[in-house]
């Protein structure tokens, strides 16, 4: 995937929740928030991060309507960068418990998409992303790292 100097990658996660996130049974996912967003912010090709207010991460944001439903965003250079950071050692061994934490997802729970360098995402704009995602499958408006898409200014040739 070629990398483009005006353009970034946006990514939203989303997740529900088992239980309340100040439970027992989320502890584990609440002692990891900390280092696994560090390691991202570490990362080579990382930009950006939501964060909301002062806890430094955005577990109070809202998506979707749903009091459950727990919202990663960030922006990154390129497909390469984001998909070296998922797929670190660390990171999957967090991913590895997810089952513990929230429901086994019935649709796309990430969504990615091109935006212009220095944009940062809102919470309607990954709402969008991932409704477009969920009904029209993987597109240049929103895709997977599975199957991803080049920066409009590299489709476009410029």
């Amino acid at each position: 995937m070629t990398t483009s100097a005006g353009h970034q990658l946006a990514q939203v996660n989303i997740a529900r929740l088992l239980a309340p996130i100040d439970s027992p049974q989320l502890a584990g996912f609440v002692a990891a928030l900390d280092p696994v967003n560090a390691l991202a912010d570490r990362a080579d090709g990382f930009v950006w991060r939501l964060v909301e207010g002062e806890s430094g991460n955005a577990t109070a944001l809202r998506i979707f309507g749903d009091d459950w439903m727990l919202v990663n965003m960030s922006v990154w250079r390129d497909p390469a960068a984001l998909e070296a950071y998922v797929y670190s050692e660390e990171h999957r061994a967090v991913l590895r418990r997810r089952r513990e934490w929230f429901e086994k997802p019935a649709e796309a729970m990430t969504a990615l998409w091109w935006v212009p360098a220095g944009h940062r995402p809102t919470g309607a704009e990954a709402e969008q992303r991932l409704v477009t995602l969920r009904s029209k499958g993987p597109t240049a408006e929103a895709f997977t790292l599975r199957e991803t898409f080049p920066a409009p200014d590299a489709r476009s040739g410029s």
